[in-house]
């Protein structure tokens, strides 16, 4: 017993064919005047006329339109805690950021300069010891005052401050040279007799 088949053959359906759309056509394209420039030497011609300006009727008026304005939602300024000022603004003590308009570089610090200068004169020779003990000295205090006022300086301090005190131990080690050389002279001339 076969059971009939209710399949339409290839390429046929049972369902009614779709609509079709209707075809397309482009819109009407109506191109913009030409534009013809003014003759060489003519006058300046005054734009065409605009209507004049009409005032807005009064508020409260009916058919006046006003326009709803309402401030920006901006977040509450959050609570300034001690030693801290709102919204990115230096701390009482510290200098402000340099790189913004309105606000000076920060200035370098002058014991800081000197420390550098005078530990330099003293490792060359000029003021031997005396130099080296001073930018030793000068670079120390500019490194603590750097931190309380927010200058610049803190690399000049410090090689003031290493230079220095290497100008200390060359000091040092040379007296001792010249006090070791000394003591061999004497302890030679004292036995040849």
């Amino acid at each position: 017993m076969s059971t009939p088949d209710n399949t339409p053959p290839a390429g046929e359906t049972n369902e009614p064919a779709a609509p079709t759309p209707p075809p397309y056509t482009a819109p009407a394209y109506t191109p913009p005047p030409a534009y013809s420039p003014p003759p060489a030497g003519a006058p300046y011609a005054a734009p065409p006329a605009q209507p004049p300006y009409a005032a807005p009727a009064p508020y409260g008026q009916p058919g006046a339109e006003q326009p709803s304005y309402s401030a920006p939602g901006y977040p509450p300024a959050p609570p300034a805690s001690y030693g801290q000022a709102p919204y990115g603004q230096a701390p009482y003590g510290q200098a402000p950021y340099a790189g913004a308009y309105g606000y000076a570089e920060p200035k370098t610090n002058l014991l800081a300069i000197l420390s550098l200068v005078a530990s330099l004169l003293g490792i060359i020779g000029v003021l031997p010891l005396i130099g080296s003990v001073a930018g030793a000295v000068l670079g120390h205090i500019s490194l603590r005052q750097i931190p309380k006022t927010g200058e610049k300086g803190r690399g000049l301090a410090l090689a003031g401050t290493i230079i220095g005190w290497v100008g200390i131990g060359l000091a040092v080690l040379l007296i001792l040279l010249l006090v070791f050389i000394w003591l061999a002279s004497v302890s030679s001339l004292t036995s040849t007799y």
